[in-house]
């Protein structure tokens, strides 16, 4: 399972398990990546606002040092929101931290910008701590930018994350080339089905983030995912990482720990009784209004998400 790929609009296949390195600790994020490949991992998510791609683009050294090719290995990085209006410029920087000529995957990472000349160059905040916004530019202007990244051969592809249906509805009309990802956190406490399923009808590939939870893990000892657990004999991370493959999307494990890197490998199939009790699970929170999102930054913005929380 840890090798099923998905074909992208764009022809291209994208490994169904990656590496994510939000929040990886500085000088834990080069082994991990260089670790993650030699067990078999083909797919390494980055971004520059995490501040590590550094280290990033030093552990895919250490790895294609080894042998690896970098053609068989699927690298996705970020836009950031302060950089929207120089987009080329943001992933040059990338480009020139990961060590490559090319991604085969860059992202516009929120679809909000900020101030590329306030009073920090990630975080930009009014004196009243608000995020100091750019609100004359629109997303679709940034889309137009990306969509110039393709002919420079610095991108395999181009797409979106954090992007709700409403922004999607947005942007798909104006777009000369239809994003080929949405990243978006997902696990059975925040499915997202709206989002996903739009994002299906129109050709568009769903990239899951946080599909533990996040922090502490908490989906870790929600009833339905521990019951599915037992009853395969796994843990509940190997059900909460399969439950992305059973959708038809791709997902990001994010550690930096050897065994836990190699554990998130331990993919399954799972059933459609499997999918049932995780899917009920889901539907029983969203009509109780009590889906969770553990990530997200406070832009000050209603990104269109359908719940509020």
């Amino acid at each position: 399972m840890a090798d099923t790929r998905f074909k992208l609009n764009t022809g291209a296949e994208i490994p169904a398990l990656g590496l994510g390195t939000w929040q990886s600790a500085a000088g834990e994020v080069k082994n991990a990546v260089s670790d993650a490949l030699s067990l078999g991992y083909r797919h390494i998510d980055a971004a520059y606002c995490y501040g590590n791609e550094d280290e990033v683009g030093a552990g895919l050294k250490k790895a294609f040092d080894s042998g690896i090719k970098r053609e068989d290995v699927f690298v996705t990085t970020k836009l950031w929101s302060t950089y929207h209006s120089r987009v080329e410029e943001n992933l040059d920087m990338s480009l020139k931290s990961l060590g490559l000529d090319y991604v085969d995957l860059y992202l516009v990472h929120w679809p909000v910008a900020m101030n590329p000349n306030g009073n920090h160059e990630k975080f930009p905040k009014h004196p009243d701590g608000s995020r100091d916004l750019v609100k004359d530019w629109s997303h679709i202007q940034t889309w137009k930018l990306m969509e110039k990244l393709v002919a420079t051969g610095k991108v395999k592809a181009i797409g979106v994350a954090n992007y709700s249906v409403r922004f999607l509805q947005e942007l798909l009309p104006q777009a000369t080339i239809v994003p080929a990802v949405n990243q978006i956190e997902n696990h059975p406490s925040l499915p997202q089905q709206e989002i996903v399923d739009f994002c299906k009808s129109k050709g568009i590939h769903i990239t899951a983030y946080s599909p533990l939870g996040s922090t502490g893990s908490p989906m870790f000892t929600a009833a339905p995912v521990v019951e599915v657990a037992k009853k395969r004999s796994v843990t509940p991370a190997v059900v909460l990482l399969s439950y992305h493959i059973a959708r038809g999307s791709s997902v990001l494990a994010k550690s930096v720990n050897p065994e836990r890197i190699k554990a998130n490998m331990e993919l399954i199939k799972l059933d459609d009784t499997d999918m049932k009790v995780l899917n009920d699970y889901s539907r029983d929170l969203e009509s109780s209004g009590k889906v969770v999102r553990y990530v997200y930054p406070a832009f000050g913005v209603d990104f269109g998400f359908p719940d509020k929380s």
